[in-house]
């Protein structure tokens, strides 16, 4: 996940991936950097902001 001048980042802010129109991805793997600890409660919070961010 990055901003449009990143190269190496494949989604945008909204889970959209670049390049492909319709398909979102919204998991730990968009995370740019992941945590050392459990990651299910970010992940939680990433996809509510996203699904808030589509409404």
């Amino acid at each position: 996940m990055g901003p449009s001048t990143d190269r190496m980042a494949v989604v945008n802010s909204t889970g959209a991936v670049r390049g492909l129109k319709g398909l979102y991805v919204v998991d730990a793997s968009i995370m740019p950097s992941i945590p050392a600890a459990n990651t299910n409660i970010p992940t939680i919070m990433l996809a509510e902001r996203i699904a808030a961010a589509w409404s």
